[in-house]
């Protein structure tokens, strides 16, 4: 299973359903990609909470008149098929309008942020 796919798609569709908010299980890596897309205004606050004894990440959503801020995302990097980007190869994603996150030996960071360091990685995801 591919829990960063799962936990992007969660959010794309709670956002599209009208939710305002999703929660999927904790991880780090889950909450420095939170981190990264609450930097880059795609979410409003994310927490850790503990529900029936199991850690949980609680996800608040941007929507405005029900209409969510995320459009669409994209996973890049699979489990099955690693893609690695050198900090040249990094463009901006939908005209700068979307963002890459990226996780490089300094962190989870988004794409600006990591060609701004000279810095390469995994390239997880883009989401506009």
């Amino acid at each position: 299973m591919d829990t960063i796919s799962n936990m992007i798609i969660s959010i794309k569709n709670a956002g599209f359903s009208g939710h305002e908010s999703t929660s999927t299980p904790y991880s780090k890596l889950k909450q420095s990609i939170a981190e990264v897309l609450k930097k880059e205004g795609f979410i409003k606050n994310f927490e850790e909470k503990s529900e029936k004894g199991k850690k949980v990440l609680y996800i608040e959503l941007f929507l405005e008149n029900r209409v969510p801020k995320i459009k669409g995302v994209k996973r890049i990097s699979k489990p099955s098929k690693r893609i690695y980007q050198k900090a040249s190869e990094i463009r901006l994603v939908k005209s700068g309008y979307g963002a890459l996150v990226i996780s490089t030996p300094s962190g989870v960071m988004s794409g600006r942020e990591a060609r701004k360091a000279k810095l390469g990685g995994e390239a997880l995801f883009t989401i506009w």
